[in-house]
């Protein structure tokens, strides 16, 4: 188990004692992307910073990579397995250049410097940002910095992956860029990633979704599950991928369709199978 969360509660003091999360209880297995979704102020960000101890539960325990949040000796072993990107990516920048803010987080665990410039190299790589490498921070694109910030994390090669929303602010060629990186990245190593969103084809590609409404989960299941007529994406208002629309619309006419489509060619071959 990656992940657990058993009856987690959660206040912040200035909101008057009313729960940003409230009894939550979930495991995420070793390996899963797992999409976290949620209307504005419904506790996503909160549930990402309890994954890697940067809140602690007010009840409960959240459980990561086998280790408890709440005990101390444990929250550096936590935050290396267990590496969050935030929305804003100025609020992570911290190096003089894109190599050095990769660099930053190696230096805290001490890692030897053989090993961190072969990992800095690898992570600027993996995120395309290898000739950029000397390029000062904040003379980067948005997408360029969401895609330092990933570096970074990588760079760590943790266990499970906490996205809380990396992708938002971005152009959707850029959005879509970049999420593909994060999964071309998650099934090369197998690490575990939340993925908190509102966009429906980030949240198709993912094996489950979460759904957080005023700090309660209220749905937890397949991106299929969630996307059907009535069901959970239409009480938050989103409106289903397009090629799912066009599957279903063919499932309804007879035509057999996988139940997860994700690209033009599966509805394309399923056509010409059943032709």
């Amino acid at each position: 188990v990656a992940l657990a969360f058993d009856e987690v509660w959660f206040r912040y003091p200035e909101r008057h004692g009313f729960p940003a999360l409230e009894g939550i209880n979930l495991r995420v297995e070793e390996g899963e992307c797992v999409a976290l979704v949620g209307p504005n102020g419904a506790g996503k960000s909160t549930f990402c910073r309890l994954i890697n101890g940067l809140l602690l539960p007010n009840r409960g325990k959240v459980i990561t990579c086998g280790m408890d949040t709440a005990d101390p000796s444990s929250l550096a072993e936590i935050r290396r397995c267990a590496a969050l990107v935030l929305q804003n990516p100025d609020n992570q920048i911290i190096g003089a250049t894109a190599e050095d803010d990769v660099a930053f987080g190696l230096e805290n665990f001490a890692i030897p410097q053989e090993e961190m410039r072969l990992r800095v190299e690898e992570a600027l790589a993996s995120m395309h940002l290898t000739r950029l490498r000397h390029r000062e921070p904040h003379l980067l694109s948005m997408g360029e910095k969401k895609r330092l910030n990933l570096a970074c994390a990588l760079a760590m090669r943790p266990r499970l992956l906490v996205s809380d929303e990396s992708t938002s602010m971005l152009d959707p060629p850029t959005r879509s860029e970049t999420f593909c990186l994060i999964s071309r990245l998650r099934e090369k190593t197998g690490m575990t990633v939340i993925h908190a969103t509102h966009q429906p084809e980030e949240i198709m590609a993912c094996d489950r979704v979460l759904v957080l409404q005023e700090g309660r989960l209220v749905f937890d299941g397949g991106p299929g599950e969630f996307f059907e007529k009535g069901g959970p994406a239409t009480e938050i208002g989103l409106r289903p991928p397009a090629l799912f629309l066009l599957a279903r619309e063919l499932q309804a006419k007879g035509i057999p369709m996988p139940r997860r489509v994700l690209r033009a060619e599966e509805v394309a071959e399923s056509l010409w199978a059943s032709s």
